[in-house]
């Protein structure tokens, strides 16, 4: 598939899969016009005290195309956006933290604002590719199905009447929309995620400050569908497809536990620290067994996950031991 001369937006852009979508236009398919509409950080938190927004200008370094700053949830910000013809819609933007528990401005940011963009999908004729979430299963039965959900937090709540939402557009109109349930992500340009990055990049901070990695107790058997981000944009572009609309699981198909990444690490640090574990705090809104079912991911849309989580920590380790020196160190 050819990107050149095509006008794509990506919602979120600033923020960890919508940079990395970015850049890889930008490096694949030069002629490309990509524009980058994100609600940049302003410091705001929710009652959690983690950050409303986690869009960062550090993630658009080196990004030439446009960028157009704005609230999805804003009629008036998205107004702008019609300026342009998009022929891809790839919406990433969210409020992705699983812990908040504001269901107003969870639905109304998650659910709401999609379908203003569905809205204008239709009326350009963009091919619609949006972010689901493994959370909208919760503790249902690995590996976990698309079909059979059972959401734990109002998060995976939003994501699974997001899906509904486009299963309905799906049958109203021939509009190409795939929504993509994306596993446990990591890679780089999650760092400005603070919290909620990924237990990879946390637990390698934490080996690198000489710290006792500190994980749950029973992480051993605690499994999460861990996957590299090279692969989730890969899924992205292979949902490009305007026959293959539908809802599909992104991951690896192959589970690991939090004690993996740690042994892993440790390995390729070559350090050798004691673990401490504590109490997890979070049962009875915790998925302890996740495992992507990615059989029609694979049939219907030719993805294959090429990068296991031995190489996808290796492929991070740079990355982790920079931002390590210049941004938790300083």
């Amino acid at each position: 598939m050819d990107f050149n001369g095509k006008t794509i937006l990506i919602t979120g852009g600033a923020g960890f899969v919508g940079s990395n979508l970015a850049f890889w236009f930008q490096e694949n398919y030069p002629e490309a016009k990509v524009v980058v509409f994100d609600l940049f950080r302003t410091g705001e938190t929710f009652d959690n005290g983690n950050l409303k927004s986690f869009g960062h200008y550090k993630n658009l370094l080196g990004f030439r195309g446009e960028i157009v700053t704005g609230d999805i949830t804003d009629r008036e910000d998205l107004a702008r956006l019609r300026d342009f013809r998009f022929d891809y819609i790839f919406h990433e933007a969210a409020i992705s933290d699983t812990t908040v528990s504001d269901q107003n401005v969870m639905m109304r940011t998650n659910l709401n604002a999609f379908k203003g963009l569905l809205q204008m999908a239709r009326e350009m004729g963009a091919g619609m590719i949006y972010a689901s979430s493994g959370a909208t299963y919760g503790n249902a039965p690995a590996p976990q199905t698309v079909g059979r959900e059972a959401p734990a937090n109002v998060y995976g709540f939003s994501k699974l009447a997001m899906d509904h939402l486009a299963y309905e557009w799906m049958k109203r109109s021939d509009l190409p929309i795939v929504g993509l349930r994306y596993f446990n992500v990591y890679g780089p340009r999650e760092f400005y995620k603070n919290k909620t990055a990924s237990m990879v990049l946390q637990f390698g901070h934490q080996i690198l400050a000489g710290k006792k990695p500190r994980l749950f107790e029973g992480s051993d058997k605690i499994l999460r569908d861990f996957i590299y981000i090279d692969d989730v944009i890969q899924a992205n572009i292979k949902a490009c497809n305007p026959k293959r609309s539908g809802v599909y699981n992104v991951g690896t198909g192959k589970a690991r536990s939090f004690q993996a990444i740690v042994d892993i690490l440790q390995e390729q640090l070559g350090t050798n620290l004691e673990c401490e574990y504590i109490p997890n705090p979070f049962v009875g809104q915790y998925q302890f067994f996740t495992e992507a079912d990615i059989e029609p991911t694979r049939q219907l849309l030719g993805y294959e996950p090429e990068v296991s989580l031995e190489e996808g920590i290796k492929r991070y380790l740079p990355e982790i031991r920079r931002l390590y020196e210049t941004e938790v160190r300083g």
